[in-house]
């Protein structure tokens, strides 16, 4: 299941007990649209384990900003409250699912 990631409930997010993989987007971005099904398929698939999240830059740039983050879509990956890994562009979904299970 995917959250929406939001100024408000970032920090609980990302000191959460379990990794956490936050996927950066906006409503008019092409390649975001194409990893989207992706990123939800994960989401159901490491359901219990990693939690997902999903983060408009528009309405929190103030996250985006933080993590400066200029092109998207962008996937940061937390463990233990740090960001652990980074992938900026679109991916098929072997390469984005190597990123999930380096998370475990």
């Amino acid at each position: 299941m995917e959250v929406t990631v939001t100024t408000e409930n970032f920090e609980s997010l990302k000191s959460g007990d379990m990794p956490l993989v936050v996927d950066f987007w906006a409503t008019w971005c092409g390649p975001c649209r194409m990893i989207a099904p992706i990123i939800a398929e994960l989401a159901e698939q490491y359901d219990g384990k990693i939690v997902v999240g999903k983060c408009d830059v528009e309405e929190n740039d103030d996250i985006a900003m933080d993590f400066g983050i200029r092109n998207i879509p962008t996937i940061l990956f937390f463990k233990n409250g740090e960001v652990v890994d980074k992938m900026v562009g679109a991916a098929t979904k072997a390469k984005i699912q190597e990123k999930f299970e380096a998370l475990l």
